[in-house]
């Protein structure tokens, strides 16, 4: 079973809207806090749960201002951005953690190339009517990357709003929390580092598609997800857990490669459900990396495949097992 990552589209929930324009007036007023948010790691969540905190001592709305694609991309479509956490799982975590509404903003040659003040007045004042903006202290906007907190808050005086910009966060070792950390982790296989960046377990999602069905002659059936092409995570074997549509949780293990037993093709994520039966076909899917297991390998025959594969699921239960304590 294979997934495309677009076609057709995850739904969105009907809080997230595609322009500042767009927000009811139900929602003006209130708490807006602004970032790119990839990842929603331990750090942005230091500045999301000030945008929360003020927006409940307030009785206001709180609204997420992110902007798509990521700004990197934009500037370089060659090279573009492994994202943590796409769009559709990122409007899922910031909802889930108790914001009213996410605006997700495209960003494109005319977004870059507004006026910081010009974004000021015209999506924070004129379209949110905002009470009070949050942000990093190292936020950046309008052309040229002119706009920043110190900017911002003297706008705000102007314009009549305040401003929070939220310190450098950094995990027990002194260490500054980034995007940049968690995706060299993910690339190392380091999965227990990055969730722990991360606050929480990193999840990919997909649409499951009729496949080759190599699993099932093996005794293995996966459901598998082609992941964005920008993915850089290490190809190896994962103790994970599988999220139907319907919110159920199950254990599994997964491999994420190139399947250089069989074809060496594009990397697939390839997830085996323990004790699961039933039809996946175009249901959408999600899936937490709880550990790494072992590298991605090539194998002289399907004996010593399935071998292998029956010690990994053995490795993923114990590993699941302890997880849950």
């Amino acid at each position: 079973m294979v997934a495309t990552p677009q076609t057709p589209p995850v739904p969105f929930d009907p809080r997230v809207y595609f322009a500042t324009a767009d927000i009811p007036s139900s929602l003006k007023g209130g708490v807006v806090v602004i970032g790119n948010f990839d990842g929603v790691h331990l750090g942005h969540r230091a500045v999301l749960g000030d945008a929360l905190s003020l927006a409940k001592a307030t009785s206001t709305p709180a609204i997420v201002l992110t902007f798509e694609p990521h700004p990197r991309t934009f500037f370089r479509p060659e090279t573009p951005v492994f994202r943590i956490t796409p769009p559709h799982l990122k409007s899922d975590v910031l909802l889930a953690m108790g914001f009213d509404a996410v605006v997700i903003e495209t960003f494109d040659s005319q977004l870059s190339n507004l006026e910081a003040e010009t974004f000021i007045e015209q999506h924070l004042v004129n379209d949110l009517a905002a009470s009070h903006v949050v942000t990093g202290f190292n936020f950046h906007f309008g052309k040229n990357r002119k706009g920043n907190p110190q900017m911002l808050e003297a706008e705000g005086k102007r314009l009549g709003f305040n401003v929070t910009s939220v310190e450098r966060q950094v995990d027990t070792a002194g260490e500054r929390v980034s995007s940049s950390r968690i995706r060299n982790a993910l690339e190392d296989g380091n999965i227990k580092r990055a969730n722990q960046l991360l606050g929480r377990n990193w999840r990919v999602r997909g649409q499951v598609q009729k496949g080759a069905q190599l699993g099932r002659t093996l005794g293995y059936p996966t459901a598998n997800i082609k992941l964005h092409p920008a993915t850089t995570l290490r190809h190896g074997i994962y103790a994970v857990r599988f999220i139907r549509a319907d919110g159920s949780f199950h254990d599994g293990v997964a491999s994420f490669g190139k399947r250089p037993t069989f074809d060496n093709g594009a990397p697939l994520l390839e997830i085996f459900i323990f004790d699961f039966t039933g039809d996946l076909y175009d249901e959408f899917i999600s899936v937490e990396l709880i550990d790494w297991i072992r590298a991605e390998e090539k194998f002289d025959s399907l004996e010593a495949l399935i071998s292998q594969m029956d010690k990994d699921s053995a490795r993923a239960k114990a590993i699941l097992a302890e997880s849950a304590v």
